[in-house]
């Protein structure tokens, strides 16, 4: 059972999210409302995911504590954040989060972010989600071959500039393949392209 770790300062909202995930399946192994309290579960119950909020009431911010865990604990984590000011968002891009959800925040939201992460965080890159042929059976218009390694490749978690490099063509040669993706699996954004695929493999 996936063990996730809540980092929260408001104890409802800390509570509504134990709830989502216990009801559903996860093992919430700590809550903390504070980075020194997150810290101490991090080292002593080693969780495979956190839940990070931005804004703590304590001397860590959530993306200081962001920084201490791609350091020393090599974890997936989601801000879960008030905040969506260019700023805040430009400080968590550096921390590379697998995941920002603003609050108020959908269930549905919740789960499917941890679904992904959890997917893109385990064997992805040994066993392919759909073979082009079976996804090709489940979208609006059929994807070509370089269109499905691109897709393959923004599940991975490959930023556009990476996809680039990887294929050296221009970054604007990206954004278009991945619009004509988008369009022919009748979604538009890169969440739902992964929500489309996990609910075909489900």
């Amino acid at each position: 059972m996936t063990k996730i770790l809540i980092v929260e300062d408001e104890p409802i909202i800390a509570e509504d999210l134990s709830m989502i995930l216990r009801t559903n399946g996860y093992n919430v192994i700590g809550i903390a409302h504070n980075g020194s309290h997150a810290l101490d579960i991090l080292h002593n119950r080693k969780p495979d995911l956190a839940l990070l909020d931005i804004s703590l009431d304590s001397s860590m911010n959530g993306i200081e504590l962001a920084q201490i865990i791609n350091q020393k604990y090599k974890i997936p984590f989601i801000y879960i954040t008030s905040f969506s000011d260019e700023h805040t968002l430009n400080l968590a891009k550096k921390t590379y989060p697998s995941g920002y959800i603003i609050k108020p925040f959908r269930k549905r939201d919740i789960l499917s972010t941890i679904q992904i992460v959890l997917h893109r965080h385990g064997n992805i890159k040994d066993d392919p989600v759909l073979s082009i042929e079976e996804l090709n059976q489940i979208i609006e218009k059929p994807l070509s071959e370089r269109e499905y390694q691109i897709l393959e490749d923004i599940f991975a978690g490959l930023t556009n500039l990476e996809i680039s490099d990887k294929y050296q063509v221009s970054l604007n040669t990206v954004k278009t393949q991945i619009k004509r993706i988008y369009i022919k699996m009748n979604v538009n954004s890169r969440i739902g392209a992964f929500r489309k695929i996990i609910r075909s493999i489900n």
